[in-house]
């Protein structure tokens, strides 16, 4: 069956960094797109980044362009986001999923449990 597994969560400092990793299983890896997505307490679910791991391309939203970096290791069938310069408003539950592209969130049908990330100021 399909799994993902999500890892590195945890709390740091305002200025900080934390490496996710997204570990995949049950599927035939590059034939799709992982992304992370994240929830705050009281708000909606946001898309972080995808990345498409056949061709390698790469996709951020606004807020964290230049200081997240998603990257895949398709020989261990993990993806990875690495996050730098880390904001208080960067705190919530991240998730990854799988979708066939990086496109809309409702595409993506295999979600990742969550791992919590904490900034304090």
């Amino acid at each position: 069956e399909v799994q993902l597994v999500e890892s590195g969560g945890g709390l740091v400092q305002a200025g900080g960094s934390l490496r996710l990793s997204c570990a995949a299983s049950g599927f035939t890896f590059t034939d799709y797109a992982i992304g992370w997505f994240r929830q705050a307490p009281g708000k909606e679910r946001e898309g972080v980044s995808c990345i498409g791991t056949s061709d390698g391309s790469t996709y951020y939203t606004s807020s964290v362009k230049g200081r997240f970096t998603i990257s895949s290791d398709n020989a261990q069938n993990t993806v990875y986001l690495q996050m730098n310069s880390l904001k208080p408003e960067d705190t919530a539950v991240y998730y990854c999923a799988a979708a066939r592209y990086c496109t809309v969130v409702a595409a993506f049908g295999y979600w990742g449990q969550g791992t919590q990330v904490t900034v304090s100021s």
